[in-house]
């Protein structure tokens, strides 16, 4: 069976930016086979975010059809190739579900807003009006409000993102076998498993109650409220191993999108909650991007959510996605970026890369009327299309995205960082991800090993990684300044000199936001 410690490291692809083989400016599932030799040069297994069928209000999250792919991305035989040669490479891959909602053009959609009597009105959420207007307060995601009235059976149906959204109905054991259905329809056909969507609002209130107003909130703002009813029921977790059992039929592995709030206690506890459902189930660790760039706040983070961690459980260590702004741009520089990668890679747990940071690519720049991401200026993930913009393969038209017009515009600094310059150039963003991507593949003591933060004196991170021997310590100086230390062994890497660190020991001079990784000892 299928676990987690077999993986080394995840790659996001977003298909519509990745690669586009027929001209249309969009990125397609050739594409992605086109470059499986490159992807497995930086890890070992595929996330591919959504390549359903959809009107593409949400580029893909918004699905009317789990079983077909949309027609800009290929065909069913086009994945077919795709899997199997990706598992010629060593490469699992994983399919995105989206379990919480579908496209309002869905057929099941179709047939449960057709009448209050048909078969299919149980499994979506509908409501009647309370005083004529919305059944609770709830505000959508995307922005306004969760309910959108429907004329023709004089109801509300709920939608935690856009009304194009309509959210299933959880509670209605129909709908969790039809999610069922669709998981293994993909395991089937060699899918490996699922990174599952916005898990957190599969269970709500069953009575749907009121949100209540923060101090002061603005009650047009999903930021303006307490969300205790329209998130985290206390079904959540049933939900979830609902859904690992359906994967672990046939060895597959699940990771959630989960985002914790504070209306429900410590961040660390709600995510350990999830992770111990079942043992094929992990969740991303987001929380490091909401802290400050310091020692002292990653290695107190960090020491404190791995002591914590249910026995034999394996995060995804995740610093970036496609609602996400891109690392450099986050934190403010490459160097910056670089050090965050080799935290990525030398921490408990799967990294996960989304392509193009692996590159450096940079949040690009949107002109007016160029926008494309449909989520209102209310909404708490507003404004994506930064984060999407094309990869950069080499310094020719259009970055080598496309022989047409990209659907959005390629960054101005492709030019120089690009995959086929960065390949040639041993001290590159890319160099250090294949070397770190590499280190992984040869010692265990990363995936498997024990954690010790050794301290975090003169805003400098050291911890300790070691299994059966071989013992690592990882040093990264989180100044814009430089810093000496003493190894204490053999430097191995570096996330600005890569492997030209040229194997230094005793005083090192760490450059500014430099990070490095000694070995001690004759170790392999």
């Amino acid at each position: 069976m299928s676990s987690w410690s077999d993986i080394n490291a995840l790659y996001q692809v977003y298909p519509r930016s990745f690669q586009d083989t027929n001209g249309d400016g969009t990125g397609d599932i050739n594409g992605i086979t086109q470059h499986l030799d490159y992807i497995a040069t930086v890890a070992d297994a595929i996330w591919l975010s959504p390549l359903y069928q959809s009107p593409q209000k949400d580029f893909g999250y918004d699905i009317s059809s789990f079983v077909a792919f949309a027609p800009e991305y290929g065909t069913m035989s086009d994945f077919e190739a795709l899997v199997a040669k990706a598992h010629a490479r060593g490469l699992k891959v994983f399919m995105d579900l989206v379990p919480n909602h579908t496209s309002d053009q869905h057929e099941w959609f179709t047939q449960s807003r057709s009448s209050r009597n048909n078969s299919k009105r149980d499994w979506y959420v509908w409501r009647d009006p309370i005083d004529g207007h919305e059944p609770n307060n709830w505000v959508s995601m995307a922005g306004g409000k969760s309910w959108e009235y429907d004329a023709v059976t004089g109801q509300y149906y709920l939608h935690s993102w856009l009304k194009s959204q309509p959210d299933l109905n959880w509670q209605n054991p129909a709908v969790r076998e039809a999610i069922a259905d669709i998981m293994r329809f993909w395991l089937t056909r060699g899918v490996d498993g699922f990174r599952v969507d916005a898990v957190w609002v599969l269970a709500k209130d069953p009575d749907y109650r009121d949100d209540e107003l923060q101090p002061g909130g603005d009650a047009g703002a999903y930021s303006g409220y307490r969300h205790t009813m329209c998130r985290n029921g206390e079904q959540l977790g049933e939900y979830i191993a609902f859904m690992a059992d359906v994967a672990n039929e046939q060895g597959g592995l699940l990771v959630l999108e989960y985002y914790s709030t504070p209306e429900f206690g410590d961040s660390f506890p709600q995510l350990y909650a999830l992770q111990s459902v079942r043992k094929n189930c992990t969740t991303f660790f987001f929380d490091p991007l909401n802290w400050p760039l310091t020692a002292q706040a990653f290695g107190d983070g960090i020491a404190a959510y791995i002591a914590g961690l249910p026995v034999g459980t394996i995060p995804v260590i995740c610093f970036g996605n496609h609602d996400q702004p891109r690392m450099v741009s986050r934190y403010g520089g490459e160097a910056q970026a670089r050090l965050l990668a080799m935290l990525e890679f030398t921490l408990p747990g799967v990294p996960c890369v989304y392509n193009g940071d692996e590159l450096g690519m940079e949040n690009g720049s949107i002109p007016p009327g160029q926008g494309r991401d449909g989520f209102g200026g209310t909404g708490i993930m507003a404004g994506r299309d930064p984060e999407r913009t094309p990869m950069q393969w080499n310094g020719t038209k259009n970055a080598g995205f496309s022989v047409g017009t990209p659907w959005l515009p390629v960054h101005s600094q492709y030019k120089t960082h690009n995959a086929a310059s960065e390949s040639d150039d041993s001290v590159s963003v890319l160099a250090l991800y294949r070397a770190l991507f590499t280190l992984r593949a040869q010692s265990v003591a990363w995936g498997r090993g024990t954690f010790a933060v050794l301290g975090y004196g003169n805003n400098i991170l050291a911890y300790e990684r070691a299994f059966n021997g071989a013992t690592y310590t990882v040093y990264s100086n989180f100044n814009d300044y430089e810093h000496s230390i003493e190894l204490g062994g053999t430097a191995i890497c570096s996330s600005l000199l890569v492997t030209g660190i040229n194997g230094a020991t005793g005083h090192y001079v760490l450059a500014p936001f430099e990070s490095i990784i000694v070995k001690k000892g004759n170790q392999q």
